[in-house]
C-alpha cells in the first residue's frame, strides 16, 4: 500500500558529511504552510488506496513543534485513508529528546522513532557537526526505550577516518546493551559539496582504506547475528515485527507520495522530485506553478532500479516481476557472481551471499541492461 514522506528541510547546523536539502534558518512557517498546500494539492493522487506508512524525515523533523506534527499527520488521515495501524516515524535528534515532547509525539500519532546517534564518542561527534553530545546520545535512547513506543531504531555511522575494529565493537555494545531493536548504520561516505569532500581534497582528511570498512562492516554483521537481528537490508538490522515498513515499500518499488522541498515521489511509472530551494518551493505553491520535475521510467530503468534496490534486500529480486530478461542479457555476469558465491537464485529470486553484500552495487551495475540491449 502507498506511503507518504513529509521531508522537513530545517537543522540545528550543517553535519560534516552530509549532502541532504536543508535550511537552519528559523523561518520554518511559510515553507510549513506550502508542505500543508501541497499535500491538499495531491490528495488525489493514490485514489482510495489505503495508506499504510507516514514518515518524517529531513533535515531534523524533531526541529518541529510537536503540534505541527500532529497537524501534519491529522490532515493525512483527513485526506487519505490511513490504516488504523499504519506505521508513523519521526526522525529525531538527541538533543531534542525529552520524555515530555516523545509523550506529545505519541500522542500526535508517532508509533516508530527514528534517532540519528551516529556515534557514542563526543570526539567523533565534534567532527560530524553534530549537535549533541555522547551524553544526550545515551540518555536520549533510554527514554525512547521506556516511552512504549511500538518500536524504535538508531542511526551508527562506520568506516570514520581513524576508526579501528575496537571502537566499532565498543559502538555496537553501547548500542546493543540499550536494547535497540533496530539499528541503521551506514558506511561513511564523501558526497560532493559537503565540508568532508574538501576535507578530503584538501588533506585534512584521510579516509580509511577500503579493507578496513570492509572489516567493519564483516563485524557489524556478525555482531547483529549473533544479537538475533535480521540482516533485513544492507544498512538495515531488525528484530522480527521491526522491520522499517516504510522503507521496505521503497525497495520493494510500492507507491509514495513525498512532501516539501527536494522530497521525491513515485507512482510505479513516473517519478517526480520537487525544487531542492525553500524560497523557490513556497513562492510556487503561493502562486500555482511548478515546483517539480518529472521522469517516466522506461522498462529498462524499472528493471534497473528493481536490480539495484532488490539485491541490497535479504528477499532479493523477484526475477519474474523484471520487465527486461536481464539474467539472460547479462547470462555470464550471473553465472559469474553465483560460481563464485557472492549471488544464488532461490525460488525464483537473486540474492545476494554475505560475501556478496559487500559488493552489492558493483553486482547490480554488472547486471544492469540499456536500451540497445532490447
Amino acid at each position: 500500500m502507498p506511503g507518504l514522506y513529509f521531508h522537513i528541510p530545517f537543522c540545528h547546523r550543517a553535519c560534516t558529511y552530509c549532502d541532504f536539502h536543508f535550511s537552519t534558518s528559523k523561518q520554518r512557517d511559510p515553507v510549513l504552510d506550502a508542505m500543508e498546500l501541497e499535500l491538499l494539492r495531491r490528495s488525489r493522487e493514490v485514489g482510495d488506496a489505503p495508506m499504510g506508512t507516514i514518515y518524517f524525515g529531513g533535515g531534523t523533523p524533531s526541529l518541529l513543534a510537536p503540534e505541527r506534527i500532529a497537524a501534519f499527520i491529522q490532515q493525512a488521515r483527513d485526506l487519505f485513508r490511513v490504516e488504523r495501524d499504519a506505521e508513523i516515524t519521526l526522525e529525531a535528534n538527541p538533543d531534542d529528546i525529552t520524555a515530555e515532547r516523545l509523550h506529545a509525539w505519541q500522542a500526535a500519532g508517532i508509533t516508530r522513532m527514528s534517532l540519528g546517534t551516529q556515534s557514542f564518542h563526543d570526539e567523533r561527534l565534534a567532527w560530524m557537526g553534530r549537535a549533541h553530545d555522547a551524553r544526550q546520545a545515551m540518555e536520549s535512547i533510554g527514554l525512547i526505550a521506556r516511552a512504549g513506543f511500538a518500536t524504535w531504531t538508531i542511526d551508527l555511522i562506520y568506516g570514520l577516518p581513524g576508526m579501528t575494529l575496537a571502537e566499532w565493537d565498543e559502538q555496537l555494545t553501547i548500542a546493543l546493551d540499550h536494547g535497540m531493536p533496530h539499528l541503521s548504520a551506514y558506511c561513511l561516505t564523501v558526497e560532493a559539496r559537503t565540508a568532508l569532500a574538501h576535507q578530503v581534497k584538501t588533506g585534512v582528511t584521510h579516509m580509511p582504506e577500503d579493507e578496513d570498512q570492509s572489516a567493519q562492516f564483516d563485524r557489524l554483521m556478525e555482531r547483529m547475528d549473533r544479537a538475533g537481528l535480521d540482516h533485513y537490508e544492507i544498512s538495515n538490522f531488525g528484530r522480527p515485527g521491526h522491520y522499517s515498513r516504510h522503507n521496505t515499500s521503497y525497495w520493494e518499488g510500492v507507491p509514495y507520495i513525498g512532501v516539501g522541498p527536494s522530497a521525491h515521489s513515485f507512482n510505479g511509472v513516473v517519478r517526480r522530485w520537487n525544487v531542492a530551494n525553500n524560497a523557490v518551493y513556497t513562492k510556487a505553491l503561493r502562486d500555482g506553478s511548478a515546483y517539480w520535475e518529472s521522469e517516466t521510467l522506461t522498462p529498462v530503468q524499472r528493471t534497473n532500479e528493481r536490480l539495484m534496490t532488490g539485491l541490497r534486500t535479504a528477499r532479493g529480486v523477484d526475477i519474474a516481476k523484471l520487465e527486461v530478461d536481464a539474467l539472460s542479457i547479462n547470462s555470464s555476469a550471473v553465472q559469474r557472481h553465483v560460481s563464485n558465491g557472492s549471488m544464488s537464485i532461490q525460488d525464483g529470486r537473486l540474492v545476494l551471499s554475505r560475501a556478496g553484500r559487500h559488493f552489492a552495487d558493483r553486482i547490480a551495475s554488472d547486471l544492469f541492461v540499456t536500451d540497445d540491449d532490447r
